[in-house]
């Protein structure tokens, strides 16, 4: 019986870091994925925002025009919306 009391604590050490490191494994595993997530989700973003269509689109936002184009610089049409709204309102529309 002393032998297997014996056997036995000499035993639990071992067997309480392997539970514990196979959970630890875990838990990182886990945490690997969702970061290879975020990178692939991040890779996608990047890829969209420095492509052509999306470089123009925000030159466009900034207000930048190509060569040979002309810009009209439109004021006024918070007025204008709502001008049209009063107008629709009154004809019943």
């Amino acid at each position: 019986m002393g032998a297997l009391v014996l056997v036995a604590f000499l035993y639990y050490q071992p067997l309480r870091s392997y539970f514990e490191a196979r959970e630890a494994l875990g838990e990182r595993s886990a945490e690997v994925r969702a970061l290879e997530h975020q990178k692939r989700t991040l890779e996608r973003r990047l890829a969209e925002k420095t492509s052509r269509e999306s470089l123009v689109r925000e030159a466009r936002r900034l207000g930048y025009v190509r060569a040979g184009e002309r810009l009209f610089i439109v004021k006024g049409i918070p007025a204008w919306l709502h001008a049209q709204k009063q107008r629709s309102d009154r004809h019943g529309g």
